[in-house]
């Protein structure tokens, strides 16, 4: 259901996350979501900063990134074949959110302009810590800060990051370890 630009699927009061529910199993919920509101509910608040965070990266945009928040979750609740045993339903959430962005991008072939990275509810990250995080990734290529965000943010391994990415895992690897040291260089010229 929308409201105004955002995506509300329940009250505050009756939110509740997997990580606090550690026997839901994530895959069960992705098949159940087509059909059963709750399951959807659980996988927003579950991973809607991580696909905040997968979509900021490609969009370079707030509001744009919200917008594929959005879609990636309409899109999930519409799958229609998607096994238990296919693999992690973490990384099946992050391939839609990049395929998602991917495609407003090609949509709107617009420059992708930074802008503050705001975290959702995030109270331990200050405004300051964000600048420097967003002006930090800025030296990356568009596949370096993906990666980078994939690999810290949304704590995925490098074999499934090279799936989503339709990439080896060694280039994701080497992708990342480039992106790591050019991260390390640069915040040490900016101290």
């Amino acid at each position: 259901m929308f409201a105004g630009n955002e995506l509300i699927f329940c009250d505050a009061d009756e939110t509740q996350s997997i990580s606090e529910n550690t026997d839901i199993d994530i895959n069960t919920l992705i098949e159940k979501c087509r059909t059963d509101r709750k399951s959807l509910e659980l996988l927003y608040d579950t991973f809607k900063k991580d696909v905040f965070a997968i979509s900021f990266s490609i969009l370079c945009d707030y509001h744009l990134s919200e917008d594929c928040v959005a879609e990636t979750f309409v899109r999930l609740s519409q799958v229609k074949r998607f096994s238990k045993s296919g693999g992690n339903g973490k990384g099946f959430i992050i391939k839609i959110a990049r395929n998602c962005a991917m495609e407003i991008l090609r949509r709107y072939k617009k420059e992708c302009y930074s802008e503050i990275i705001q975290a959702y509810g995030d109270a331990e990250k200050t405004v300051e810590d964000s600048i420097y995080i967003n002006q930090l990734l800025k030296n990356l290529s568009d596949k370096q800060r993906q990666t980078v965000v994939m690999r810290c943010c949304n704590q995925l391994s490098f074999r499934e990051i090279a799936k989503i990415m339709h990439t080896p895992e060694s280039t994701v690897k080497s992708r990342y370890n480039r992106a790591m040291d050019i991260l390390r260089k640069k915040a040490g010229e900016m101290q």
